[in-house]
């Protein structure tokens, strides 16, 4: 292979093929650097030593295809290439075969960065060749490899689950696909194998897994595509804990791939105190957290200063912000409530009362509170009088308002703080397990409660026998957990339903009758009744952990052939119109919007 060549390996007679990643003309002597996805070697054709090769690489341009006989020599003293594996050697050239020619490309797989994101998906083929490409899906078929290897070790089979199944919405649009024998009736495209694999369990087969294609239609963004990659798996009679153990073991041999140690086990947080903590249940613990300032401000202090006597107080740090000027710290400061709005939310300005007698006692054990050092932002955010304690039935959003604040202001100082730059290292890569998320949540335009996670998911067996699935939805627990890397939510899972008249009070507490629920999931019920066993599992975004693995900012770099951010494949100008004949044989017909 074009990159496999050493200093050792001088004197070697070898043959290499691959395209001409760059041409170089010196009259008699012409150099190419040919490139497969080991790498690239230079070659030199020496007009004296082979006159017909010398010949043929006159003619040799970018992106042609060549196959090349010579010997490997060392480079001169002072030629050696230290930005090249192969920069020590080249190969002198006794035959060149021209393979196959090139237009000449759009852009060069030899350059780093091509602005253009479009022609890189148009010409996609194109695109793959460069180097950084080429690394990334090496890095992604070891990672997978690895994945699939630990799982098989710890007894997981891998079952595939069908493509073409029953429409059951999970929360996104299907993809459908009509059947032609059975007209007026649509196959969906999974949007996981949710039920399917909560089947296998039900038929014995103890440990699943599948690196399985999902289907989602619904709006793109840089980490989100309509077709992606998930590591699926669901085990018999286990705790949230086994399940832990399973995903903190594969993604430790997944992140050796990419050179990285990581050690087990992960931090737990409950749902509740991600968002007391964070505001957010996919916590960046890069950052300090949210602290409580609620008791530092008794209500002899909030009735001076005008805050809302029962709500929190939050404050937090952004480190290493450095000292603002004056009018950096009005134009922040007129930044952040404007970004408030009317919600009734302000900012507390503690250097404002340190130079206050009366308040430099609240400001200073507001700073050790917080924890705050020299050249950190101070924030402190306080509810006005007369700020509502719920917002959109939400009791949390204050907390919820002021994480989503925390991680603005991160964004903006990340330059000062540097917390989100990469080391290559494990400190890099702060892991959290979220559990115990609510079992419902609600909406407010239909006035009704759904299921946050699906509705096979368990909720916890207390809130079953206190009753709260009809009298306090908002307080019920789910076992459902979540897998969050940097801010990141990786994956999602959940100890299932296993009992039947379990699973038929769930889905009467989503408002659905019996006969609707058997219309949806009858085929899943009356396997309920067959001796299910406990079970559950979770799946994990692969597109999502190469993409941090390989430091890319879109799942487009790591995945071969992505759609845009409008559901497009540009390369083979996918979705487009079928024929009359096509739609005829399914017994449809294309209706123009109104």
């Amino acid at each position: 292979m074009c990159g496999d060549l050493r200093a050792e390996d001088a004197g070697d007679d070898v043959v290499l093929m691959g395209w001409v990643n760059r041409r170089r003309d010196h009259g008699n002597l012409i150099f190419l650097d040919v490139r497969d996805r080991s790498g690239i070697t230079q070659i030199v054709l020496d007009k004296e030593k082979s006159a017909e090769a010398h010949a043929k690489a006159e003619a040799a341009r970018s992106e042609y295809v060549v196959a090349v006989k010579g010997s490997v020599r060392k480079r001169a003293a002072g030629l050696e290439n230290p930005n090249m594996s192969t920069g020590d050697v080249e190969v002198v050239a006794h035959e060149l075969l021209l393979l196959n020619e090139a237009k000449t490309p759009p852009f060069s797989p030899a350059e780093e960065a091509i602005a253009n994101e479009e022609v890189r998906l148009k010409y996609r083929y194109l695109d793959l060749r460069r180097v950084e490409m080429q690394k990334n899906f090496a890095l992604r078929s070891r990672v997978a490899m690895a994945i699939r290897n630990y799982l098989v070790s710890e007894g997981f089979l891998e079952i595939e689950t069908p493509f073409m199944t029953r429409s059951t919405p999970e929360g996104a649009r299907d993809y459908l696909v009509p059947s032609r024998v059975h007209a007026g009736h649509f196959y969906a495209l999974p949007q996981s194998p949710q039920i399917f694999k909560q089947i296998l369990m039900i038929s014995g087969f103890d440990k699943y897994f599948q690196i399985a294609r999902c289907f989602r239609d619904e709006d793109l963004r840089a980490d989100r595509q309509p077709e992606f990659t998930q590591i699926d798996l669901e085990t018999t009679f286990p705790q949230q804990e086994l399940i832990f153990g399973f995903v903190e073991g594969f993604l430790k041999a997944a992140f050796k791939e990419a050179g990285i140690t990581l050690e087990p086990p992960f931090v737990q947080m409950t749902y509740d105190d991600a968002i007391k903590n964070y505001g957010i249940d996919k916590p960046d613990m890069r950052l300090p957290a949210m602290v409580s300032l609620t008791d530092e401000l008794t209500p002899e202090l909030r009735e001076t200063l005008k805050i809302e006597q029962t709500l929190p107080v939050l404050g937090f740090v952004i480190p290493s912000v450095g000292e603002l000027s004056g009018t950096a710290r009005k134009s922040l400061l007129s930044e952040i409530r404007g970004g408030f709005g009317d919600s009734g939310l302000d900012l507390l300005d503690v250097a404002r009362l340190k130079t206050n007698e009366t308040f430099a006692p609240l400001a200073a054990a507001i700073e050790a509170k917080v924890g705050v050092v020299a050249d950190d932002l101070l924030v402190v955010v306080t509810p006005k009088l007369g700020t509502p304690a719920m917002w959109n039935y939400d009791p949390q959003w204050i907390y919820k308002r002021v994480g989503a604040l925390r991680l603005t202001l991160a964004a903006k100082y990340a330059d000062k703080h540097k917390r989100f730059e990469q080391t290559g290292t494990a400190a890099d890569f702060k892991f959290l397990w979220v559990t115990d998320f609510p079992m419902y949540e609600w909406d407010e335009e239909h006035k009704v409660w759904n299921a946050a996670h699906h509705p096979f998911t368990s909720p916890h067996e207390e809130d079953i026998k206190a009753g709260k699935l009809t009298n306090d939805k908002g307080a019920v627990r789910a076992l459902a957990y979540d897998i969050v890397l940097n801010g990141t939510e990786l994956g999602s899972g959940s100890i299932r339903i296993h009992r039947q008249d379990v699973q038929a009070e769930i889905f009467r507490s989503l408002g659905m009758t019996d006969e609707e629920a058997h219309e949806r999931f009858g085929f899943f019920l009356d396997a309920l009744e067959y001796g299910t066993p406990p079970h559950g599992g979770i799946a994990l975004g692969l597109d999502r952990i190469v993409m941090i693995l390989a430091g890319a900012t879109s799942l487009r770099e790591v995945i071969a052939f992505p759609k845009t951010a409008k559901a497009i494949d540009l390369m083979v100008d996918a979705p487009t119109p079928v024929s009359d004949q096509q739609l005829k044989e399914l017994s449809l017909r294309v209706a123009t919007r109104s």
